[in-house]
């Protein structure tokens, strides 16, 4: 599992011209299964992904978590980012989870993120999707059950 993660300060994902799931500050999260990833893989990188302090605290410091600093998740299935490209031109997703356990692990870490005390949003598993956003720093992280 991989979750490549933008502190925001606005983000919006769009399908087929209507708006998904829309935030203000928080964090948008590019999401991707890998073959061999479990519910207990995913709740670890998401208790991870809820505790990972890179908001500022008063100091400027990055040391506040994404519930520490009242924002909000927009979730984005990203099968891409499971891709293997060591060797050659073209990406290989052999690493990606099949797309029905990927789409199985993509709610249910959906409705554990919505169990967890944050707002969520989402983006529509396997759609053709349009994702803006304001990235505020920047600041960017990939992290990474491996």
């Amino acid at each position: 599992m991989k979750l490549l993660i933008q502190r925001v300060s606005e983000a919006r994902v769009r399908v087929e011209e209507k708006t998904t799931g829309e935030i203000n500050q928080g964090l948008l999260v590019f999401v991707a299964f890998e073959r061999g990833d479990t519910l207990q893989v995913m709740e670890k990188l998401g208790s991870k992904l809820l505790a990972y302090r890179v908001f500022p605290d008063k100091s400027d410091r990055m040391n506040l978590n994404v519930v520490q600093a009242a924002g909000s998740l927009l979730v984005v299935s990203q099968f891409t980012l499971a891709a293997n490209t060591k060797k050659g031109l073209r990406p290989s997703f052999t690493p990606a989870a099949d797309p029905k356990e990927g789409l199985r692990l993509y709610d249910a870490f959906l409705i554990w993120l919505n169990r967890q005390n944050i707002q969520v949003a989402s983006g529509q598993y396997g759609a053709d999707m349009k994702v803006s956003l304001t990235n505020d720093g920047p600041v960017t992280f990939l992290l990474d059950s491996q």
